[in-house]
């Protein structure tokens, strides 16, 4: 950032007054610009014994599945949003059941928030899918998912199943996991 939003004057990177971390600040209007983490919200859809995976028609992960999911709007709520993104990446409405993963990335600074959800009838690819499917467990492909986070919710889903118990999963990716994840590319 090299500009205030507010009044187009010079910022600067520094820790403002009883602060404990650095901020862009405007000394011309005395804005400081918050940069805060970015949520994710998705679903993670259900119809009997399948779940609903999106094959992302967009940049990053272009050609890899993924559930449906993406970033919380101003002006709505966190169940709002993972509706949201389900209509526009699965053109599927959902019953949102509990918040299933909530998933921290602070390297990227990002939080996921991942709700289970029963599809309640139809589904087609969005205009940020290629294409959209029900797995069974067996068919996932696992080698082919976009994102660590849409892994660690299947796993915790198809581990919680047996016993019809659904916990929230709390977890954190570190840079570590990422590498591990994605390789050095």
């Amino acid at each position: 950032m090299n500009f205030c939003s507010q009044c187009g004057d010079k910022v600067r990177f520094a820790v403002p007054e009883g602060d404990d971390r650095p901020r862009y600040l405007c000394d011309a209007c005395g804005t400081i610009h918050y940069q805060n983490p970015r949520i994710v919200a998705g679903t993670l859809p259900v119809s009997g014994s399948k779940v609903l995976l999106c094959k992302r028609a967009i940049s990053p992960r272009k050609g890899y599945w993924t559930l449906p999911a993406g970033y919380m709007e101003n002006a709505e709520s966190t169940q709002q949003a993972a509706s949201r993104e389900t209509r526009e990446e699965a053109c599927a409405e959902v019953e949102l059941a509990n918040l299933y993963t909530l998933i921290d990335l602070p390297h990227i600074n990002q939080v996921y928030m991942i709700f289970r959800a029963e599809l309640v009838g139809g589904f087609s690819a969005g205009p940020e899918s290629l294409e959209v499917a029900l797995f069974e467990e067996h068919e996932i492909p696992w080698d082919e998912l976009a994102f660590m986070t849409i892994e660690r919710t299947l796993k915790h889903f198809y581990a919680d199943r047996p016993r019809n118990e659904f916990p929230l999963h709390i977890s954190m990716v570190t840079p570590e996991d990422r590498e591990r994840y994605f390789g050095s590319a």
